[in-house]
């Protein structure tokens, strides 16, 4: 699986971004062959005609597929399209992004980053949408402005088809998110990268939160908890005072979040077997600030 983060126009006149990022997976010739093989993308179709969802049909503003795709309780036919094939296009580079316009992929408002649910047997993938990073958008609330998470499920690896479903719609108040880590069968983490311009909108800089696959999220009595709030490192804050003179950019976007055991071997791959976080002292939680200081930090239980 392969998210892209490519971000689009305005449209006319506004903040609201145009969705210009795809969800791809790659197929191999055989396993393990990274040189022989299929680059698919995710072809999402509406409910109404059955017809796919794309950029031009996502690029007025408050397009109905658009907001189709962020409305609680729906689920959405889903194909995967072949974009190119080695076997018959060969091994010259190509831009998959042009590409995939032309076959009717369904772009997404920059999905940044994407796991298999551990323990499912790689049929369940989350992956989360950054949105517009702007609170003046008009398609914060409705549309993945402030962000999103999407579900996909597959019967099986490897199946031509697939139901994608609106997961989690943000608020402000969770905004902006980059990457995701599950920290148990049913416990995933989100890190925000709002960016200095949300930072100043909203009076805060970048979160980490939880939320629970088996948690209806549609009821607003329901809310991730959140484990993190940053702060600015030395570095960053000379940078935000100066207005940014520096390349720390002001802020110290949650730019990496991981949950592994370090286990190498095929039975290690992230999805492949549940987190014993806190439990088992082989696995281990890390995260990583960008810009300013550039630290890495690990989580650990509390004394």
């Amino acid at each position: 699986m392969i998210v892209e983060d490519i971000g689009g126009a305005n449209k006319q006149g506004t903040t609201a971004r145009i969705p210009n990022s795809f969800v791809y997976r790659y197929v191999p010739e055989s396993a393990g062959d990274l040189a022989h093989g299929k680059l698919e993308v995710l072809q999402v179709l509406n409910n109404v005609d059955h017809q796919p969802i794309t950029q031009a049909t996502q690029t007025p503003l408050h397009s109905p597929d658009q907001v189709a795709l962020h409305v609680y309780g729906s689920s959405f036919e889903a194909n995967w399209v072949t974009v190119h094939d080695t076997a018959v296009d060969g091994n010259a580079p190509f831009n998959a992004n042009t590409l995939v316009k032309a076959k009717n992929g369904t772009p997404f408002k920059r999905p940044e980053n994407g796991r298999f649910r551990p323990g499912a047997g790689f049929r369940e993938f989350y992956f989360d949408e950054t949105g517009d990073t702007n609170a003046t958008s008009p398609e914060n609330v409705d549309e993945g402005g402030w962000c999103s998470i999407f579900k996909l499920s597959q019967s099986r690896p490897g199946a031509s088809s697939a139901r994608l479903s609106i997961f989690f719609r943000c608020d402000g108040t969770r905004a902006g998110f980059d990457n995701t880590a599950f920290l148990s069968h049913d416990l995933m983490t989100f890190v925000e990268d709002a960016g200095d311009t949300l930072h100043g909108q909203r009076n805060a800089l970048d979160n980490g939160w939880v939320f629970d696959v088996t948690t209806d999220y549609s009821d607003p009595s329901n809310q991730p908890v959140r484990w993190l709030a940053e702060g600015r490192d030395p570095s960053a804050t000379i940078d935000a005072a100066a207005g940014g003179f520096g390349k720390n950019d002001g802020d110290n976007e949650i730019t990496g979040t991981e949950v592994s055991d370090g286990d190498p071997n095929v039975n290690g791959l992230l999805g492949a077997k549940n987190p014993h976080l806190f439990q088992d002292k082989d696995w281990r939680f890390f995260y990583t600030e960008q810009h300013g200081d550039n630290r890495t930090y690990e989580v650990v239980p509390a004394p």
